[in-house]
Protein backbone atom coordinates (compact mmCIF):
# COMPACT_ATOMS: atom_id res chain seq x y z
CA UNK A 1 0.00 0.00 0.00
CA UNK A 2 2.75 2.49 0.94
CA UNK A 3 4.73 1.27 -2.68
CA UNK A 4 1.47 2.28 -4.81
CA UNK A 5 1.08 5.46 -2.46
CA UNK A 6 4.86 6.86 -2.65
CA UNK A 7 4.33 6.39 -7.01
CA UNK A 8 0.72 8.11 -6.69
CA UNK A 9 2.57 10.97 -5.34
CA UNK A 10 5.96 11.11 -7.89
CA UNK A 11 4.00 10.00 -10.77
CA UNK A 12 0.60 10.83 -10.95
CA UNK A 13 0.78 10.89 -14.54
CA UNK A 14 0.95 7.24 -14.65
CA UNK A 15 -2.67 6.66 -14.07
CA UNK A 16 -3.61 8.91 -16.30
CA UNK A 17 -1.68 6.87 -18.98
CA UNK A 18 0.93 9.53 -19.32
CA UNK A 19 4.47 10.07 -17.27
CA UNK A 20 3.94 13.71 -17.42
CA UNK A 21 1.61 14.84 -14.75
CA UNK A 22 -1.25 17.06 -16.70
CA UNK A 23 -0.66 15.49 -19.61
CA UNK A 24 -1.85 12.50 -21.54
CA UNK A 25 -0.81 10.02 -24.11
CA UNK A 26 -3.00 8.77 -26.79
CA UNK A 27 -3.50 7.28 -30.21
CA UNK A 28 -4.39 9.34 -33.12
CA UNK A 29 -7.46 7.80 -35.58
CA UNK A 30 -8.14 10.25 -37.83
CA UNK A 31 -6.54 13.95 -39.66
CA UNK A 32 -9.22 16.14 -40.35
CA UNK A 33 -6.62 19.11 -41.79
CA UNK A 34 -3.38 20.69 -41.07
CA UNK A 35 -4.21 21.45 -37.40
CA UNK A 36 -6.97 19.08 -36.13
CA UNK A 37 -6.81 15.70 -35.30
CA UNK A 38 -9.12 13.03 -33.70
CA UNK A 39 -8.03 10.41 -31.09
CA UNK A 40 -8.58 7.18 -30.59
CA UNK A 41 -10.98 8.09 -27.72
CA UNK A 42 -13.06 10.25 -29.93
CA UNK A 43 -11.60 13.92 -28.93
CA UNK A 44 -10.89 16.06 -31.08
CA UNK A 45 -7.59 17.97 -31.03
CA UNK A 46 -6.83 21.28 -32.11
CA UNK A 47 -3.22 22.35 -32.18
CA UNK A 48 -2.17 25.32 -30.02
CA UNK A 49 -0.02 28.79 -31.37
CA UNK A 50 -0.44 27.77 -34.98
CA UNK A 51 -3.07 28.19 -38.10
CA UNK A 52 -3.24 26.08 -40.97
CA UNK A 53 -4.86 26.58 -44.55
CA UNK A 54 -8.42 25.73 -44.59
CA UNK A 55 -10.15 23.45 -46.23
CA UNK A 56 -13.42 23.25 -48.29
CA UNK A 57 -15.64 20.75 -46.63
CA UNK A 58 -16.97 20.56 -50.38
CA UNK A 59 -14.11 20.34 -52.14
CA UNK A 60 -14.34 23.09 -54.25
CA UNK A 61 -11.99 26.35 -52.97
CA UNK A 62 -9.31 25.25 -50.77
CA UNK A 63 -6.94 27.66 -49.40
CA UNK A 64 -3.29 27.38 -50.93
CA UNK A 65 -1.01 25.14 -49.26
CA UNK A 66 -4.55 22.93 -47.55
CA UNK A 67 -4.18 19.84 -48.90
CA UNK A 68 -0.59 19.80 -48.34
CA UNK A 69 -0.42 20.38 -44.97
CA UNK A 70 -3.31 18.18 -44.68
CA UNK A 71 -1.05 15.10 -46.21
CA UNK A 72 1.88 16.36 -43.82
CA UNK A 73 0.08 16.17 -40.66
CA UNK A 74 -1.64 13.01 -41.62
CA UNK A 75 2.26 11.65 -42.07
CA UNK A 76 3.50 13.06 -39.04
CA UNK A 77 0.63 11.46 -36.41
CA UNK A 78 -1.99 9.09 -38.13
CA UNK A 79 -1.98 5.95 -36.53
CA UNK A 80 0.81 7.50 -33.68
CA UNK A 81 0.76 7.73 -30.16
CA UNK A 82 1.24 10.74 -29.19
CA UNK A 83 1.52 12.92 -25.95
CA UNK A 84 -0.37 15.88 -25.24
CA UNK A 85 1.29 19.11 -23.22
CA UNK A 86 -1.55 21.90 -22.13
CA UNK A 87 -0.94 25.25 -21.41
CA UNK A 88 -3.11 27.54 -19.51
CA UNK A 89 -6.76 26.93 -21.37
CA UNK A 90 -7.59 23.39 -22.64
CA UNK A 91 -10.59 24.05 -24.25
CA UNK A 92 -12.21 26.08 -27.29
CA UNK A 93 -15.22 27.39 -27.87
CA UNK A 94 -16.20 23.96 -29.73
CA UNK A 95 -15.23 22.13 -26.55
CA UNK A 96 -11.88 20.48 -28.79
CA UNK A 97 -8.45 20.23 -26.76
CA UNK A 98 -6.14 22.89 -26.87
CA UNK A 99 -2.31 21.25 -27.02
CA UNK A 100 0.96 20.87 -28.00
CA UNK A 101 1.41 17.68 -29.81
CA UNK A 102 4.32 15.52 -29.13
CA UNK A 103 5.65 12.26 -31.53
CA UNK A 104 6.55 9.63 -29.11
CA UNK A 105 8.31 7.86 -31.17
CA UNK A 106 11.10 10.92 -31.74
CA UNK A 107 9.65 13.63 -29.04
CA UNK A 108 9.00 15.93 -32.05
CA UNK A 109 6.62 18.53 -31.28
CA UNK A 110 4.05 18.30 -34.16
CA UNK A 111 3.12 22.37 -34.06
CA UNK A 112 6.35 23.47 -34.40
CA UNK A 113 7.10 20.81 -37.45
CA UNK A 114 4.47 22.23 -39.34
CA UNK A 115 5.63 25.98 -38.79
CA UNK A 116 9.52 24.94 -39.79
CA UNK A 117 8.26 23.56 -43.04
CA UNK A 118 5.88 26.35 -43.82
CA UNK A 119 2.80 24.53 -43.21
CA UNK A 120 1.37 26.68 -40.83
CA UNK A 121 1.49 30.45 -39.49
CA UNK A 122 1.64 31.46 -35.68
CA UNK A 123 -1.64 31.99 -34.59
CA UNK A 124 -1.38 33.80 -31.23
CA UNK A 125 -4.40 33.46 -28.71
CA UNK A 126 -3.96 35.06 -24.95
CA UNK A 127 -3.89 33.00 -22.33
CA UNK A 128 -1.75 30.06 -24.45
CA UNK A 129 1.29 31.44 -25.22
CA UNK A 130 3.63 29.37 -23.63
CA UNK A 131 5.92 28.86 -26.92
CA UNK A 132 5.52 32.40 -28.47
CA UNK A 133 9.12 32.87 -28.84
CA UNK A 134 10.14 29.82 -30.33
CA UNK A 135 7.06 29.70 -32.99
CA UNK A 136 7.86 32.90 -34.40
CA UNK A 137 11.19 31.55 -34.36
CA UNK A 138 10.71 28.74 -36.48
CA UNK A 139 7.98 30.72 -38.49
CA UNK A 140 10.91 33.15 -39.66
CA UNK A 141 13.18 30.70 -40.62
CA UNK A 142 10.14 29.15 -43.45
CA UNK A 143 9.47 32.75 -44.02
CA UNK A 144 12.79 33.36 -45.45
CA UNK A 145 13.69 30.05 -46.88
CA UNK A 146 10.05 30.79 -48.50
CA UNK A 147 8.84 27.60 -48.29
CA UNK A 148 5.19 26.31 -48.00
CA UNK A 149 2.45 29.34 -47.31
CA UNK A 150 5.74 31.92 -47.78
CA UNK A 151 6.87 30.21 -51.29
CA UNK A 152 3.99 32.59 -52.71
CA UNK A 153 4.04 36.43 -52.32
CA UNK A 154 1.12 38.75 -50.98
CA UNK A 155 -0.95 40.61 -53.00
CA UNK A 156 -0.79 43.68 -50.29
CA UNK A 157 -3.67 45.49 -51.67
CA UNK A 158 -3.81 48.08 -49.02
CA UNK A 159 -1.11 51.02 -48.46
CA UNK A 160 -1.12 49.75 -45.09
CA UNK A 161 -2.23 47.65 -42.28
CA UNK A 162 -3.45 47.68 -38.42
CA UNK A 163 -1.90 45.40 -36.50
CA UNK A 164 -3.58 44.96 -32.69
CA UNK A 165 -1.07 43.75 -29.52
CA UNK A 166 -3.69 42.97 -27.19
CA UNK A 167 -5.38 39.90 -30.03
CA UNK A 168 -2.15 39.72 -32.32
CA UNK A 169 -4.57 39.85 -35.31
CA UNK A 170 -4.03 42.14 -38.03
CA UNK A 171 -7.25 43.82 -40.13
CA UNK A 172 -7.54 46.48 -43.48
CA UNK A 173 -7.51 49.87 -42.51
CA UNK A 174 -11.54 50.01 -43.21
CA UNK A 175 -12.29 46.82 -41.03
CA UNK A 176 -14.56 47.37 -38.68
CA UNK A 177 -12.12 45.29 -36.23
CA UNK A 178 -9.68 47.94 -36.88
CA UNK A 179 -11.50 50.68 -36.25
CA UNK A 180 -12.47 49.55 -32.57
CA UNK A 181 -8.33 49.16 -31.21
CA UNK A 182 -7.65 51.32 -28.74
CA UNK A 183 -4.92 53.62 -29.93
CA UNK A 184 -2.22 52.35 -27.22
CA UNK A 185 -2.40 48.75 -28.88
CA UNK A 186 -3.05 49.95 -32.40
CA UNK A 187 0.26 49.32 -34.48
CA UNK A 188 1.16 50.06 -38.16
CA UNK A 189 2.16 47.71 -40.48
CA UNK A 190 3.41 48.63 -43.78
CA UNK A 191 2.75 45.05 -45.09
CA UNK A 192 1.54 40.99 -44.82
CA UNK A 193 4.99 40.06 -44.49
CA UNK A 194 6.09 42.56 -41.91
CA UNK A 195 2.72 41.49 -40.19
CA UNK A 196 3.12 37.83 -40.27
CA UNK A 197 7.06 38.15 -38.96
CA UNK A 198 5.87 40.33 -35.68
CA UNK A 199 3.87 37.72 -34.57
CA UNK A 200 0.02 38.82 -35.98
CA UNK A 201 -2.13 36.74 -37.78
CA UNK A 202 -4.87 37.78 -40.44
CA UNK A 203 -8.39 38.87 -39.22
CA UNK A 204 -11.09 36.58 -40.47
CA UNK A 205 -13.20 39.13 -40.70
CA UNK A 206 -11.60 41.62 -44.15
CA UNK A 207 -8.92 38.99 -44.84
CA UNK A 208 -6.00 40.89 -45.38
CA UNK A 209 -3.50 38.15 -46.01
CA UNK A 210 -4.17 37.55 -49.78
CA UNK A 211 -1.95 35.90 -52.74
CA UNK A 212 -0.92 37.14 -56.17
Amino acid sequence: MTFFFIILVLFPGLLLGSAYPGERIAKVRFVYDGDTILLSGGERVRYLGINTPEIDPEGNRHEFMAIAARRFNIKLVKGKRVRLEFDRQRRDRYGRLLAYVYLMKTGEMVNALMLKNGMAYVLLKKPNLKYKELFLKYQREAMQKRIGIWSMPFKNEEKFYIGNKNSFRFHRPDCPFAKRINPAKRVMLKNCYEAFWKGYSPCKRCNPATYK
